[in-house]
């Protein structure tokens, strides 16, 4: 598939329902039961109208996360040489459309543009590219701002956890994977200036991202210190009942 055909294909078709739900069907129960997905704030993405979900981006899985924990057919940009290969028709019906990385791609933000002015929901990566590191968030571009300007769109800012290594070879890991929603930040009055963009992503969105990252994060250390916790506390249970039968068959008792 050309990136000419995949463009006219997401303004004029948009996303394949009967595929959609094929791979929704077979997908939502696996990535719950072998990932553990969990997410909160879903109530925060608007049922209705254009809207840009913000994440940060740590995986080629995460716009297929983020697609299936919400109810509403999300559209995302991917790296053009994915198009070229047998997977190209699949992913393009799946909602996807290619975008020329390390220039700027015209035909990629007015593909963008025409699924905001149609009422339909993009996720665009502000960070631009895979940030690998599960301990760091890379440094938003202003992007994805300048769309949400333009076009009017509130942006969702949205934080994943856990998708940087789901599987080794062809098997999934026992990984755990998290995505929060913050609430809709509208576009208000700013200029569709690089300067307003940039204090949209960078002073508004990308915090709200961090934050709610950093909340993800902390939550498996929870987790495992209230697992530790109850085996110590189950450890001094069965001690104190071993202690005690032993005390019980003392000659002095």
């Amino acid at each position: 598939m050309t990136n000419e055909e995949a463009h006219a294909y997401a303004r004029e078709k948009g996303v394949s329902r009967p595929l959609f739900a094929v791979v929704k069907f077979f997908l939502l129960p696996f990535f719950r039961i072998f990932f553990r997905m969990h997410v909160s704030g879903a109530e925060n993405v608007p049922a209705e109208g254009a809207v840009i979900i913000a994440p940060n981006h740590k995986s080629f899985w995460d716009s297929f996360f983020i697609g299936l924990c919400v109810k509403r057919h999300i559209r995302f940009m991917g790296k053009s040489e994915l198009f070229k290969s047998w997977q190209g028709p699949l992913i393009v019906r799946l909602g996807a459309f290619p975008v020329r990385r390390g220039e700027s791609d015209e035909d990629a933000l007015e593909t963008a543009r025409t699924i905001l002015r149609q009422g339909g929901m993009l996720a665009l990566f502000p960070e631009g590219t895979r940030v690998r590191d599960p301990d760091a968030l890379g440094d938003p571009r202003r992007g994805a701002g300048r769309l949400a300007i333009e076009t009017g769109a509130p942006m969702v800012p949205a934080a994943i956890t856990g998708t940087e290594s789901l599987f080794f070879g062809p098997l999934p890991k026992p990984r755990r994977v998290q995505i929060a929603f913050s609430k809709p930040i509208e576009v208000g009055d700013l200029p569709a200036t690089p300067a307003g963009a940039e204090e949209l992503v960078g002073e508004t969105v990308w915090p709200e991202v961090e934050t709610e990252y950093r909340r993800l994060r902390s939550r498996p250390g929870l987790i495992a210190a209230g697992v530790a916790a109850l085996g110590l506390g189950a450890g001094l249970a069965v001690k104190s009942r071993r202690d005690s039968r032993k005390r019980s068959k003392l000659p002095w008792r």
